[in-house]
């Protein structure tokens, strides 16, 4: 349905086909937020770059760490806002714990990403 707030302001559609039938397509705002959060995750150089380490092989934190040039504590804090993201996800093996993507749609946003700005396929 076309936003009332819009026919308050006395906006006159030029197109009122397409514009009824993109409202009945966009998610709901609720989803639309999550979107927004999930890639404010992505405006940090630094998560980017363990995303982007992560699509290689699941890493531990002191390869993470020596890998990016960066300390352990600033990776681990890193990884704390991927896995709260549900972008990462962890597994134990004895006392180390490592890290590897979530799942594909994680490494397909990278990938993707990746062809955007220029640096071609994966």
């Amino acid at each position: 349905m076309i936003d009332g707030a819009s026919q308050a302001a006395g906006i006159e559609l030029l197109h009122p086909e397409t514009v009824e039938q993109v409202s009945k397509r966009m998610p709901d705002d609720d989803s639309l937020f999550d979107l927004a959060e999930l890639f404010k995750v992505f405006g940090d150089s630094t998560r980017v770059r363990i995303l982007s380490a992560l699509s290689f092989s699941e890493l531990c934190v002191n390869d993470l760490s020596a890998l990016l040039g960066m300390t352990q504590s600033a990776i681990s804090h890193q990884l704390k806002a991927l896995r709260a993201a549900k972008l990462v996800r962890s597994r134990k093996d004895g006392k180390a714990v490592y890290y590897s993507l979530d799942d594909q749609h994680v490494n397909a946003i990278i990938a993707i990403g990746m062809q955007h700005v220029g640096e071609g396929d994966r």
